[in-house]
């Protein structure tokens, strides 16, 4: 087994493989790795059996004597091909141990990609880590839905959304992301004196490269735009990634009616309707009113982890 730090002589090979893997997620294609390359020190890693074949990947960054699985992206951990089984794995980690080592690295930030993004159950690396003493340091709450049960709308999200299909009200995908940022701008700011993760630039990046994955739904009446959402798509997983709604639209009820609309394009072709976590960013402690908002359209709790690793 041999453990390579990725570089771009890798990024087909990286690709290719990410296709295949059992928790395949576009988050870790290399191009959208790439659009915050300048934000930290990438330290990616291909692991290789005594073949030479890939067996896994990790998206990863360097800090302070830490590597981190990946700083830029809300979880992460390994990505595997389907022949990696937990005995591997635990291989894998002992290499990673003795890279890390060698190297200089002391310690491990690993965020594990939560179980609804598998395509095929891949807990094993959170069986590697229990066998490496690694300790859940930290958990978000993430509200979702499971598509393949009936969903149950609380009594009042059900007339908030009957209310709203009353009006005159037009759902379409946009292009037009300069426009909706506008409003996602101005809504955080006024509501919760905040930004958007991403730039407006950064979005229209990932938007051009993934047009399969990162969509825009507008809603408007008389082409004035009410509400709209940002949906992340991976094969089993509808993820809301950001949602902003005008004065208007709050009092028609417009962005009850658009994620209603959304969650029935979702029951299409996916598992899962995610609508994130609800931790305040101040202070990492849970928005309990934001999570009773998501929990309202039937969704329910999904927990993602992370864990920290001192190598000894």
């Amino acid at each position: 087994m041999n453990i390579v730090k990725y570089d771009d002589s890798y990024y087909h090979i990286w690709n290719e493989f990410l296709n295949h893997a059992k928790n395949y997620h576009f988050f870790f294609h290399r191009d959208y790795l790439s659009y915050h390359k300048n934000r930290f020190e990438d330290h990616s890693l291909l692991v290789f059996d005594d073949k030479k074949k890939a067996i896994a990947l990790l998206a990863a960054n360097i800090c302070d004597l830490t590597l981190y699985s990946h700083s830029g992206l809300t979880f992460g951990g390994f990505i595997v091909k389907e022949s990696v089984k937990t005995k591997t794995m635990t291989h894998i980690f002992e290499n990673l141990k003795i890279y890390l080592k060698n190297i200089g690295i002391n310690r491990v930030y690993y965020k594990a990609l939560p179980y609804i993004h598998h395509i095929k159950p891949s807990n094993e690396d959170l069986y590697a880590l229990f066998l490496q003493n690694a300790v859940p340091v930290k958990r978000d709450a993430a509200a979702v839905i499971d598509l393949r049960e009936k969903i149950k709308y609380s009594n009042g999200r059900r007339w908030s959304v009957n209310r709203a299909k009353k009006q005159n009200f037009i759902i379409q995908r946009s292009f037009d992301f300069k426009k909706f940022w506008n409003l996602l701008e101005h809504t955080l700011k006024l509501r919760y004196d905040s930004k958007p993760t991403h730039s407006l630039k950064e979005i229209e990046y990932l938007a051009s490269k993934f047009p399969q994955n990162i969509k825009l739904y507008i809603l408007t009446k008389n082409e004035t735009l009410l509400c709209g959402a940002i949906i992340y798509e991976n094969p089993s997983v509808s993820h809301l990634q950001y949602v902003a709604n005008s004065i208007e639209g709050r009092e028609l009820n417009a962005l009850d009616l658009l994620i209603d609309r959304l969650i029935e394009i979702a029951k299409k072709d996916k598992r899962y309707f995610c609508f994130g976590t609800s931790a305040r960013k101040e202070t990492d402690k849970p928005n309990y009113n934001l999570l009773d908002q998501k929990e309202r359209f039937g969704a329910s709790c999904v927990i993602y982890d992370h864990y920290e690793w001192k190598i000894s």
